[in-house]
């Protein structure tokens, strides 16, 4: 038997964008389920001229600790997600390109979450302004040689598995795994 969606009963909202369902299985069996309605996301692998990835470091709260990511972040309203990785490799690193490749495209976690994250792939990154950071922003950047770059992620120094799974998108574009 093929699979079949879930048939949504009732929805509410405890707030904007976090919504809990009432489901029936397609057994008939009940349950409360919960939706995070996030927007797009759009993060990039940024290398400069000299094959140095524009990499970020920023504590995140709910880990409690600082971590390695690549430049990126929320696609505003009306945006698109090239739009979206453009302003914010620009916003959070200064740096800006005219070279920019979507990559990949999944969902973060389809379980509870509805959004896609975009990874997109920079050539020859130029730092051309300062960082325009947000509020909640706190954003040190670091130029690593690609190698290196493996090289942590290979350690487990870079532990975002979004970033993970930009950077497997990317080598694969480049033709570095098959």
């Amino acid at each position: 038997m093929p699979l079949q969606s879930w048939k949504i009963l009732q929805s509410s909202y405890a707030r904007p964008r976090y919504r809990f369902d009432q489901i029936e299985l397609p057994n008939g069996k009940t349950f409360e389920a919960v939706a995070l309605e996030f927007r797009a996301w759009a993060s990039v692998l940024a290398l400069t001229k000299n094959r140095e990835a524009v990499l970020v470091k920023q504590f995140r709260h709910a880990a409690q600790t600082v971590v390695w990511e690549f430049p990126g972040g929320v696609v505003d309203d009306g945006e698109s997600p090239l739009e979206g990785a453009r302003r914010e490799l620009a916003e959070e690193t200064g740096y800006t390109t005219a070279n920019l490749i979507e990559v990949g495209r999944f969902y973060p976690n389809p379980a509870l979450q509805t959004n896609l994250m975009y990874g997109y792939l920079a050539f020859d990154a130029e730092k051309t302004s300062v960082q325009k950071l947000d509020d909640a922003e706190d954003i040190e950047v670091h130029l690593v040689p690609f190698d290196e770059l493996i090289a942590m992620t290979t350690r487990g120094e870079f532990l975002n598995g979004l970033q993970v799974a930009v950077l497997f998108h990317a080598l694969a574009h480049m033709n570095l795994i098959q």
